[in-house]
């Protein structure tokens, strides 16, 4: 029986519900931010936010931690890429916006590790693809100083910084 296809475990789960559980604390957290403070406002404080949490997290990723669980974050599915449980969560309660200022993480943890490089998300469920896939490429010069600086940084992983955008208007 291959990886994939073993049967969720009890300490599977409990990841699953945990990352669930997280996924609702950044909902709530970001929409009281928007919701108390406007768009614009609330959305930087959301980034800031989300920059510090990537420091966080390449700190604790150069100090040797696990990134994330090897089990329960993603649905493993027989024969297609794996779902995010934490994007499947901000899909249920219809918050792509929010949710994407998440997968946010996965550009900021690179850049916060190695400013010259940042990984941006070339599909992303939450923005209606049927999986998230990766690519690792150079930061520009303007990603470099708008994530240093604290300005919006949205724009470092192009298909989440263009749907944020959208959303302004």
């Amino acid at each position: 029986m291959t990886e994939e296809m073993v049967p969720l475990s009890e300490a599977e789960n409990e990841v699953k519900v945990t990352t669930h559980r997280l996924a609702l604390l950044h909902l709530s957290y970001a929409k009281t931010l928007i919701d108390r403070f406007g768009w614009d406002e609330g959305k930087q404080l959301v980034l800031d936010s989300i920059k510090l949490y990537s420091e966080y997290v390449a700190e604790r990723t150069r100090q040797g931690h696990q990134s994330l669980p090897k089990f329960g974050f993603w649905e493993r599915r027989e024969g297609k890429p794996p779902l995010c449980e934490l994007g499947k969560i901000m899909l249920e309660y219809d918050e792509p916006e929010i949710g994407s200022m998440y997968c946010l993480i996965d550009p900021g943890k690179v850049m916060a590790a190695n400013p010259s490089e940042k990984m941006i998300h070339t599909m992303c469920m939450i923005l209606g693809h049927d999986h998230c896939e990766f690519d690792t490429v150079p930061t520009s010069e303007k990603d470099r100083d708008d994530f240093k600086e604290g300005r919006d940084w949205s724009h470092v992983d192009p298909i989440i910084g263009e749907f944020l955008e959208k959303r302004k208007a």
